[in-house]
């Protein structure tokens, strides 16, 4: 069996204030320790870089500060400084579910190892705050899970060698993140693998839930698909969101008092559809 991996937790902020020491505080907190967190910030003023200085005195939290042009150009930064063989990007205010993530990422990573598979993308499951609800990702991609929903940033660990070919195209300045992940899958042929773990507590109304950003990310939505899948698969997938009523479905799923019952009812459908119900 081969070493234990490293992983480079990269945080990119702009006065985040106490959340990026809650941020950086669920990291030191795992049990694994071959990791380190890179905190790229782009200028703050509002004391929250020093304050991270005064909270946390490890070894392995690498703080730069340097001028960006936006979150995405900031993970690219911070790509560059990072050392580990995986990489996982959390925003300021999210955080590690619990104290046993990359134990439990670290064991998958050794079981495929074992059985001679590879994995250049491991992902999991979401804790959303806002809502109280964990959201159960996929166990499969394929491209109708490539068109509909990808796994969030916060839950994804990339292998270093996808993010050395290129990082994220400023272009899309709300879905970057979703780009990427198409091109790790169809350009790349990267092999993904899913991980039944709770990976991440995302904090909710983050950069892409602003009513302006959400109009640019439907609209950069549509020109990534059709970039990575064609007008004609393009189209069909959404005339079968269309008909499955997914606009409704999304409403039900971001409502705080009926998203337990909806993201529980996914799930179990995706145990079934895997054969673990």
């Amino acid at each position: 069996m081969g070493q234990d991996p490293m992983y480079s937790i990269i945080v990119v902020c702009l006065n985040a204030g106490q959340r990026l020491c809650d941020t950086v505080g669920s990291v030191l907190g795992q049990r694994y320790a071959n990791f380190e967190v890179v905190v790229k910030d782009g200028g703050s003023s509002d004391g929250s870089v020093e304050m991270l200085a005064e909270t946390w005195q490890d070894a392995r939290l690498r703080v730069y500060a340097e001028k960006d042009s936006g979150i995405y150009d900031a993970m690219n930064q911070a790509v560059k400084l990072a050392g580990g063989a995986y990489f996982l990007f959390l925003n300021a205010g999210d955080s590690f579910y619990d104290e046993n993530v990359l134990d439990r990422i670290t064991d998958e990573l050794h079981r495929l190892e074992r059985t001679g598979r590879r994995a250049d993308i491991l992902y999991g499951n979401m804790y959303h705050k806002a809502l109280d609800a964990v959201i159960c990702a996929s166990p499969e991609i394929n491209d109708f899970t490539c068109y509909r929903n990808v796994p969030c940033h916060q839950t994804c660990f990339y292998r270093r060698a996808l993010f050395e070919d290129r990082g994220y195209c400023t272009e899309y300045t709300v879905r970057a993140d979703y780009e990427h992940f198409l091109w790790c899958y169809y350009d790349r042929k990267a092999v993904i693998s899913y991980v039944p773990v709770v990976v991440a507590s995302y904090e909710g109304g983050g950069y892409s839930e602003t009513k302006e950003n959400q109009k640019r990310s439907r609209q950069q939505h549509r020109e990534i698909v059709l970039r990575y899948m064609g007008r004609k698969k393009a189209d069909r997938y959404r005339l079968i969101m269309l008909l499955t009523l997914a606009p409704l479905r999304s409403a039900v799923a971001d409502n705080r008092y009926l998203s337990g019952a909806y993201n529980g009812m996914k799930t179990a459908l995706y145990k079934l559809r895997n054969g673990r119900g």
